[in-house]
């Protein structure tokens, strides 16, 4: 398939890349049923590392096998698969040239001892992500946490590695921790900060929540309405985290979040495409179903953002 002018142009707006990093933004972007449109779905399985395999797996067993992971997003025609060392190693020889992988290069897990400074450990490399013939690695950042910082060194290094290797960048950036409250985490301004940080932090692509319409941030809240903004839709929401992200110069994907109805998922889809999104990563509310209906699910996703391209 030939470059769509959707492509070049959403690959010019990162034109201090080498050809090697805009080659794998490109393979991704091609690929699929949303091939060439410039709209994205990735399936990301890292919920094992982070809720357990019971948690993640155990409604509908047959997900336990890596391969399935695979399969589903090859079938369903996504522009990429997304997991941790070990789930993309299972299936790395077999499924080869099938479909863009991002290897998620830190986890954390739900054993571990809440605190404040939520944090995640570095659990693969570069280097994995090369030998494994990835487009990219994903990264979580925490910003509100005690530990951003920490986490804010490490992405720089290894993005720069990354990039050097010819990879693109991913950065999950999920607000939590320190002084936010439950529903700071998905405040509109919270979203925002965090998906401006995740963008001058380097990354290609960012993932973030979607917003809610609660402030968090007192001095937002006054500079929103000293510029007489409201955001009472979540498309407009959308519109705004997209704007937040260099002027809607940087990629930007909305999580699926918890497990939730078709008619919900299909809902928030609709929103992400009016407001101007570049697509979804949707995991728990595709794997978790029978294969049969995600698909059906997936499919309507796509439907729903050609309709906006």
């Amino acid at each position: 398939m030939a470059m769509t002018d959707a492509v070049r142009t959403i690959l010019s707006y990162y034109e201090h890349e080498h050809a090697g990093t805009l080659n794998q933004l490109s393979r991704m972007m091609m690929h699929g049923a949303l091939g060439g449109t410039g709209k994205m779905i990735i399936l990301p399985v890292d919920q094992g590392f982070e809720h357990g395999p019971a948690r993640s797996f155990a409604m509908n067993p047959p997900a336990y096998d890596p391969y399935y992971h695979y399969q589903l997003a090859i079938d369903a025609g996504l522009n990429a698969y997304a997991a941790p060392l070990g789930m993309l190693e299972a299936g790395a020889r077999h499924f080869a040239g099938c479909i863009p992988t991002i290897l998620k290069v830190n986890s954390a897990n739900s054993l571990a001892p809440r605190t404040d400074h939520p944090t995640q450990a570095i659990t693969a490399s570069v280097q994995d992500a090369l030998r494994l013939g990835c487009v990219a690695i994903g990264f979580t950042i925490y910003p509100g946490s005690g530990e951003t910082y920490t986490m804010y060194e490490q992405i720089s290094a290894m993005s720069y590695e990354a990039k050097q290797a010819g990879l693109a960048v991913i950065i999950w950036s999920y607000p939590r921790g320190g002084e936010l409250s439950k529903d700071g985490e998905t405040a509109l301004d919270v979203c925002a900060y965090a998906a401006h940080m995740a963008a001058l932090l380097g990354a290609h692509i960012i993932k973030v929540k979607l917003p809610s319409e609660h402030i968090e941030q007192k001095e937002a809240r006054k500079a929103y309405e000293a510029n007489k903004e409201t955001f009472h839709t979540l498309a407009a929401r959308v519109a705004h985290v997209k704007q937040a992200c260099l002027g809607g110069r940087r990629l930007v994907i909305f999580s699926g979040g918890a497990s939730k109805s078709q008619g919900d998922v299909l809902e928030d889809t609709r929103a992400i495409a009016q407001g101007g999104g570049d697509g979804s990563i949707i995991g728990r509310n595709a794997f978790q179903r029978p294969r049969a209906e995600a698909l059906s699910l997936l499919q309507d996703m796509v439907a729903i953002y050609r309709e906006y391209c």
